[in-house]
C-alpha cells in the first residue's frame, strides 16, 4: 500500500448557518491548511499514487480566495468541506482541514479508519 499526502494553504471566506447566536454566522475569513491523504495498492504509469500538482489544483480551484458559500450547497463547516474534498480527490481516503490554529476537522472514508499515516 502506498500513501501520499499533500498540504495546501488556502484563504477563503464563509459564514455558517447555525441555530444559535455565534460570530460565525457573519461573513468572515480564514487562512486554512488542508492536508489530503491518498492511497493506492499499485502506482500509476508515472510511478505515482496521484500527482501532487493535481491535488493542489483541485483544492485551490474550489477553496482559495473564494467565498465557499457561493460554491457549495451545504453549510461550509470544516467537517463538510473535509468530506467534500475526500469525495472529490481521486484515491483520497482522509482529509485534515484546519480552518484556523487550534480548530481542525478530519474526515476519514468508511473502511479506512485503521489505515495509519
Amino acid at each position: 500500500m502506498y500513501i501520499v499526502s499533500k498540504t495546501i494553504r488556502v484563504s477563503y471566506a464563509h459564514r455558517l448557518s447555525l441555530p444559535y447566536e455565534s460570530a460565525c454566522t457573519q461573513f468572515h475569513g480564514h487562512n486554512g491548511v488542508i492536508t489530503v491523504f491518498c492511497c493506492a495498492e499499485e502506482l500509476n504509469a508515472e510511478g505515482m499514487v496521484i500527482d501532487f500538482h493535481h491535488v493542489k489544483d483541485l483544492v485551490k480551484s474550489h477553496f482559495d480566495h473564494t467565498c465557499v458559500n457561493d460554491r457549495f450547497p451545504f453549510n461550509p463547516t470544516a467537517e463538510n468541506m473535509a468530506r467534500w474534498i475526500c469525495d472529490n480527490v481521486p484515491h483520497c481516503f482522509k482529509v485534515r482541514f484546519q480552518e484556523s490554529e487550534g480548530n481542525t476537522a478530519t474526515y476519514i472514508k468508511p473502511g479506512y479508519e485503521n489505515l495509519s499515516c
